[in-house]
């Protein structure tokens, strides 16, 4: 009953498919330009490296700096977004990209390339809490599976739409003029979002929450807040390898030429979209969905782990690569359902900004820690520890499906 209401805010009780899909189109907008701003800086690093001579694990240093803003900024912005509302936050975030892709179309040389990180990850903080604060009160209870597709897949059309467009541009040009068409596109988007910003509008939650008087940090005694936040910080670790590495890892195993390895990518975004898309019908039928979420994950990693062993060659790691994308996209919206489930009434923002925290620790530590083995040119070893990473977050989504289903008992 409580999550009817959060969903139903605006008392719709006969919510029409064309006003749901207005508010699911205008998100999923939004959220591929916070996936968009994750690769601004990675999907450059064989330029940054060319004409600035930086290391990989400078290269982490200065994804960590993105992503430890983003993931602190998220956890704060949660509070945030349930006192004032999302759409303001949503429409700061999207300036605050464009002074991203600004700084880094200008700097010359490590130190500007960091402010341009600095920048993007605190526009980056704010859109889970924004997204589905939004999303949890404009779209009718139904349709939320649809909508939590939706919402993964136009992120995973953002990181594609990264990759083809900075490399292309990159490639065939300058990289400074791929930032520059970034600022273009932020510019268009924010101004499309404040056009059609009434969509966007979400009802302030009270400063204390209605349920047995707890106050507004009681959240953070619930287990399962920091199983949910645990298994973020697991998937994401191995994301951010394929994100980060694996253009690097396919032309340094198989000396593939850089428009070939950042196709791979591209691909692996694509098939990561194909499948929320099929995984949207799954969250919408299924109610266990973290036994989705497990099957999933666990076929990610043994992918990511054949890849590892160099069985397949240059051409069958690069399809198991795109595989890998699907399988993993597949879980997606069941893991939103998950952490909706989990999630109790009247602190949506909060949750979410936490929870989701765990995702940008993840991303930051990553490139940290791997680019360690990057730069003693453990390639293959890289892949096979994110597979196996991504195997320990199977056995966290089993049990926060536990603890959802004891306390709900």
């Amino acid at each position: 009953m409580s999550h009817t209401l959060e969903s139903g805010a605006c008392a719709r009780s006969a919510t029409t498919w064309r006003a749901d899909a207005k508010v699911m189109a205008l998100v999923g907008v939004a959220h591929a330009m916070s996936h968009f701003s994750h690769l601004l800086l990675p999907a450059l690093f064989p330029f940054f490296q060319r004409d600035f001579g930086l290391s990989y694990s400078e290269l982490g240093w200065m994804m960590m700096l993105f992503f430890t803003v983003s993931g602190l900024g998220q956890a704060l912005s949660g509070f945030v977004v349930d006192r004032v509302g999302a759409r303001p936050v949503l429409f700061g975030s999207i300036t605050l990209f464009m002074g991203a892709a600004l700084s880094a179309s200008l700097a010359q040389g490590y130190a500007g390339l960091m402010l341009s990180a600095l920048l993007a990850g605190l526009g980056n903080a704010p859109f889970h809490p924004v997204d589905f604060s939004i999303l949890n009160q404009r779209v009718s209870a139904p349709r939320l599976g649809h909508a939590y597709s939706v919402h993964g897949l136009s992120g995973n059309l953002g990181w594609a739409l990264s990759t083809a467009f900075l490399v292309g541009i990159g490639a065939t040009s300058d990289w400074r003029l791929a930032c520059l068409g970034a600022l273009l596109i932020y510019s268009l988007v924010l101004a499309l979002l404040v056009w059609q910003r009434q969509h966007l509008g979400t009802v302030a939650a009270p400063r204390r929450t209605e349920v047995g008087g707890e106050g507004e940090f009681d959240f953070l005694r619930l287990p399962v807040v920091w199983w949910c936040f645990a298994f973020f910080l697991l998937t994401t670790t191995t994301l951010a390898v394929v994100h980060t590495f694996s253009v690097s890892i396919l032309r340094a195993l198989y000396g593939v030429s850089l428009e070939t390895a950042s196709a791979t990518l591209t691909a692996y975004m694509l098939c990561g979209a194909a499948g929320m898309l099929a995984g949207g019908f799954l969250a919408a039928r299924v109610r266990r969905s973290e036994r989705v979420v497990a099957i999933c994950m666990s076929g990610g990693a043994a992918l990511l782990i054949l890849c590892a062993s160099g069985w397949l060659g240059a051409t069958g790691t690069m399809v198991a690569l795109a595989a890998t994308g699907f399988a993993v996209g597949i879980g997606g919206p069941s893991r939103d359902m998950m952490i909706r489930r989990a999630t109790p009434a009247g602190a949506t923002g909060r949750i979410y900004g936490t929870v989701y925290s765990g995702l940008d620790a993840g991303l930051a530590l990553s490139p940290l820690l791997f680019g360690v083995l990057m730069d003693r040119d453990w390639y293959a070893a890289t892949l096979a520890g994110a597979g196996l990473v991504l195997l320990l977050a199977v056995a966290v989504a089993l049990g926060v499906g536990q603890r959802t289903v004891r306390a709900s008992a």
